[in-house]
């Protein structure tokens, strides 16, 4: 009996380690759990970033695919064309942490 108590409390700590294991990597879903993005880039680029009819681009383009870090940082704080401006908006770190997000959606 003490084996099978053993055994169950094992099994138990494995699922919640697995369990817990597959929130954190679904959690991190980067620059479309971003706050900063969903209020600001979303509305544009959609809710999974993949670009909007007649809106925003694809951010996993070929075109941003091609875009150095310091071009996608300027283009969020300065804006361009229909883009906007978020200079002021938005911090340099909050923007920072979009251009690393969109380039962690070149590598997938």
């Amino acid at each position: 009996m003490k084996n099978y108590r053993v055994v169950i409390v094992v099994c138990f700590l494995s699922c919640a380690f697995i369990s817990a294991s597959g929130q954190t990597a679904s959690s991190d879903a980067g620059l479309t759990a971003n706050p900063v993005f969903v209020q600001n880039c979303a509305k544009c680029h959609g809710s999974n970033a993949e670009g909007r009819h007649f809106r925003g681009p694809s951010l996993v383009s070929g075109k941003v695919e091609s875009a150095s870090e310091d071009e996608l940082r300027n283009l969020i704080t300065h804006g361009k064309g229909h883009m906007p401006k978020f200079a002021g908006k938005l911090s340099s770190s909050e923007i920072d942490t979009l251009v690393q997000q969109i380039e962690h959606l070149k590598k997938k």
